[in-house]
């Protein structure tokens, strides 16, 4: 049977070569392997689960944690541990002892819950907002009223000051009166004529307290903006900690989730100092939504100025504090009212984060709308703001929190984690962290504890004896993408000021939660998509970048340790720094290339306008354009070129920059590139096989291709460029290509033809090894079906763990060089055993196994041992009300954020269903 015919029954077959003589694959460093977040409830740890656990974790194929501590558990107050004290240090200690000695790593989070924040944060150092009172006077009328705070809710506080006052009239001419209040709130100033409106600013509190906080964790959340509260912050760790580090790697801080924070005690003098001229004359324009010039103008510099202080004040402080330990820092930027990309840039490892489930065209990809995130689907394009900023900026790692509310609770089986985190990876992030696991008191029984919000990565999920398929394949594609360096060639500036100059609301945060708000309309979103689509690979640079960057060799850079780049775009937009453009121009001057989509329109701010406006215009009028076509003028601009064109495509075309082609098949990739070569990872997430030459930019002398799954790897074909690729729907792959050959590995295996498949449909003996809450009886079956097909039985409905099916196989010849064992239908995955020997793990799409060095003419025993999910014993136990969810505040909730209740839910098929099909294959010569 030939190729081509295998394609079009739709049974052609992805497989490997052999390990080679010479192995291509860096070598598997901690670092490498996947981490999970693990949540201390209630910091109730003890040695002896520490010491399991982390076990555990290791023979799972972990490469370290990051310890969260939050609520507890009810029932297990005596056994809370107060953070940070004697006793948790001393937990903290052994943790990374053992973990040190399992080759394992342990970060820590910089408080419990989220955001940071807790008991050392007092009054003075909390979260603070501006409270904005209005009053009325007329000239001529005495003014009895008190200027005072009102709000109830802060009635109690002492920190509480008036900050700004200020009175405008009709004509809104304005008179700052703020030294015009005694200290008892009466006003010493009457106008001469009209009537007019006086704003008072008072320095509040948002009140709002630690989220999930852990003993000894409870408290206010901190003031970001302000230098002395994160200094206080951060002392107390000074104090527990010492002079040592304990053993952390790196010290995290989770995304910023401070609600209505949008002022510090030193904001108007920060403000001065850093935009050039007092806010109190115009906190109008900044409190109200009158959408005027003026009001844009006032919150574009208020916002940048917000950006500045909590990149200058938290970030910049908190990096400079984990390397006085000794450690690296670890920072979830979004969520924050600054620019995402410098304070990404300002960390050791930047990290973002995934929160539901993405669409995928995979055949047989299960996404069942009932257990999905409706409003949550991650964006390829927001993850791309971390490993830009670190591509940019030299940073060797980029993390993800992985698989947050991937599915509903019980039901992510690994087949569904996998393009999930492959995407994360396109985005250019080669560090997951899996959100993720809890731990559990070595003596609690099933489910153990467990946490809202995460696929549950716990020794007691029935999916665990296979979790080391997906441990290991995240391992070698991270160990590629931890090597070398980014190779985008495209820079597309974010034009963040076209979002701060927006009239309407106060504060700007960037949310993982709301791009379709903030990100998705924008112009440079859709170029970023749609360059994208067409085989470019771009990062994002910021004004702050573009102004540390320099240009050699016709390629911009930041820092020697960052990836260098061949063009900088800038979008289509409004607002631009004239320093922006000054140092864009000094860019090109020195032989860089830029496409600007449209003229810039304006300056952002309200300082010096007209001055900075006339600036902008005269250095643009600098650049000598030409027409070069209808929509399309180019200057040589000193060693350099600049493009003005809306089709940005077009000014790629003509800047003679290649795109990769390979994306017309739809194929996916993200690019590495190494001393003497380049890595491509290559992802298939269409509906259908990829059996070609695929077009490259850069194959080197030799192009090896490698298994992520397996490790496998042989030299590819190579003609004209290109590589021939075979790749099924769900597969991926890896290309090593380098300038040196390396004659000792083998060649890559190719399929070309296939003999008719054997059928598997036969008696199969179907017993149960491990699972509860009971063990269903052995059955001997005329044909595959799911265990829970068998109703006779009431323990296969509520049955979550492994179950085997038994068969043999009758060869009667053996003289294909390979046999691919493919299976129908899974729930969810299995270990299959020929011989007595394991041949591998079946957890993803396509479900397929290579199994023909195990077997032998003649008479085989197949065992497959198939792992179904948590979802029907959690069932059972909800139909029964068997307590297994008792914890402190937001207990356990459905995926809707309601309570949690699995008795309604259908009984999850479970096994094997359908048919399997052993393929002969016929490799390449």
């Amino acid at each position: 049977m030939k190729i081509q015919s295998i394609f079009k029954i739709g049974i052609f077959c992805f497989t490997f070569g052999n390990l080679s003589a010479q192995n291509p694959w860096p070598k598997i460093t901690e670092t490498a392997k996947p981490w999970t977040r693990w949540w201390w409830m209630g910091n109730a740890v003890d040695e002896k689960g520490l010491d399991k656990q982390l076990t555990t974790l290791n023979e799972a194929g972990f490469g370290g944690v990051e310890i969260v501590p939050i609520y507890g558990v009810k029932s297990f107050e005596n056994q809370y541990i107060k953070y940070l004290s004697p006793e948790w240090m001393q937990m903290l200690q052994f943790t990374t002892n053992k973990a040190k000695s399992l080759n394992m790593g342990v970060d820590m989070a910089v408080g419990t819950g989220w955001p940071i924040g807790g008991p050392q944060v007092g009054e003075e150092d909390a979260a603070t907002k501006m409270i904005v009172q209005t009053y009325t006077i007329s000239s001529g009328e005495k003014f009895s009223e008190k200027i005072i705070l009102k709000d109830q809710k802060q009635k109690d506080l002492k920190t509480i000051k008036l900050d700004i006052v200020t009175a405008y009239n009709e004509k809104n001419e304005a008179v700052v009166l703020t030294d015009k209040i005694t200290n008892y709130g009466s006003l010493n100033w009457n106008p001469d004529s009209g009537k007019w409106t006086i704003y008072a600013v008072f320095i509040g509190k948002t009140l709002q307290k630690v989220k999930r906080a852990a003993p000894g964790g409870e408290g206010y959340t901190l003031d970001h903006f302000s230098p002395n509260a994160v200094k206080d912050y951060l002392n107390t760790f000074d104090k527990a900690f010492g002079n040592s580090n304990y053993g952390i790697r790196s010290f995290f801080n989770d995304s910023y989730e401070v609600y209505n924070a949008d002022w510090t005690p030193e904001f108007k003098f920060e403000f001065k100092k850093r935009r050039g001229y007092d806010l109190s004359p115009y906190i109008k324009y900044l409190v109200s939504n009158e959408e005027n010039e003026v009001s844009g103008r006032i919150k574009s510099d208020y916002r940048e100025t917000l950006s500045e202080l909590i990149l200058d004040n938290f970030t910049k402080n908190f990096t400079h504090w984990a390397h006085s330990k000794n450690s690296k820092n670890t920072n979830q930027a979004h969520g924050s009212p600054g620019n995402l990309l410098d304070l990404y840039a300002a960390v050791d490892i930047p990290e973002s984060e995934t929160f539901g489930s993405s669409i995928f065209d995979i055949p047989g990809l299960r996404r069942d709308s009932a257990d999905i995130q409706k409003s949550d689907i991650p964006d390829f394009n927001m993850l791309k703001f971390a490993s830009s900023a670190a591509n940019v900026s030299g940073k060797q790692l980029i993390s993800n929190e992985t698989f947050t509310w991937l599915t509903e609770h019980f039901k992510t089986s690994w087949s569904q984690a996998k393009p999930e985190v492959e995407q994360v990876f396109l985005s250019g992030i080669n560090h997951v962290f899996y959100h993720g696991t809890t731990y559990t008191p070595a003596d609690v029984s099933f489910p153990g504890w467990l946490f809202y919000a995460s696929v549950n990565f716990v020794s007691e999920n029935s999916l665990w004896p296979h979790l080391t398929g997906l441990n290991s394949y995240v391992a070698r594609t991270q160990s590629i993408l931890q090597s070398g360096k980014s190779d985008n060639e495209l820079l597309m500036y974010w034009p963040i000021y076209d979002q701060w100059a927006n009239p309407k609301g106060k504060d700007v945060t960037f949310k993982v939660h709301n791009v379709e708000k903030w990100l998705q309309p924008t112009p440079m979103y859709e170029n970023l998509t749609k360059l994208n689509k067409m085989g470019y690979s771009l990062d994002m640079i910021s004004d702050k970048m573009i102004g540390e960057s320099t240009s050699e060799d016709q390629k911009i850079q930041t820092v020697k340790e960052g990836s260098s780049y061949q063009v900088l775009i800038i979008p289509e937009l409004t607002y631009l720094q004239e320093t922006t453009l000054n140092n864009i121009l000094k860019l090109a001057q020195n032989g860089a290339s830029v496409i600007f989509q449209n003229v810039p329109k304006d300056i952002p701010g309200n300082f010096e306008v007209e001055k900075r406006r006339a600036k902008l215009k005269s250095l643009w009028a600098q650049i000598p354009f030409q027409i070069q076509s209808e929509n399309m003028k180019i200057a040589t601009f000193g060693k350099g070129k600049i493009v003005l064109s809306s089709d940005i495509e077009k000014g790629l075309e003509y800047l003679k920059i290649q795109r990769e082609k390979l994306t017309e098949t739809e194929l996916k990739f993200v690019r590495r590139q190494f001393a003497g070569g380049k890595y491509y990872f290559i992802v298939n997430h269409t509906a259908k096989d990829i059996n070609q030459f695929i077009p490259l930019n850069y194959t080197g002398k030799q192009a090896v291709i490698m298994n992520p799954e397996n490790g496998n790897s042989g030299v590819s074909e190579t003609q004209n460029n290109s590589v021939r690729i075979q790749l099924k729907p769900g597969q991926s792959l890896i290309l090593k290509n380098s300038e040196t050959v390396d004659h000792s590995i083998t060649k890559w295996k190719y399929i070309e033809k296939t003999d008719s498949p054997i059928s598997l449909n036969k008696v199969w003996q179907l017993t149960f090894k491990e699972g509860g809450p009971k063990l269903p009886k052995s059955k001997k079956i005329k044909k595959l079906e799911p265990w829970t097909n068998f109703l006779e039985d009431p323990a296969t409905q509520s049955f979550s763990g492994t179950g085997v099916y038994t068969t043999t196989l009758n060869l009667k010849k053996k003289n294909a060089n390979d046999y691919l064992l493919k299976f129908d239908k899974l729930y969810e995955s299995a270990k299959v055993i020929v011989n007595g020997q394991e041949a591998g793990i079946v957890w993803s799409i396509p479900f397929e196994i290579n199994i023909g060095k195990y077997l032998k003419k003649g008479k085989n025993t197949i065992q497959i041992e198939v792992c179904n999910l948590m979802a029907n014993r959690i069932r059972y136990m909800d139909q029964n009300k068997i307590q297994w969810r008792n914890y402190h505040e937001i207990n356990f909730v459905n995926i809707d954020y309601k309570a949690f209740d699995a008795s309604k839910w259908k009984v999850q098929p479970s096994g094997l269903d359908g048919e399997i099909l052993l393929f002969p294959l016929y490799y390449s010569k």
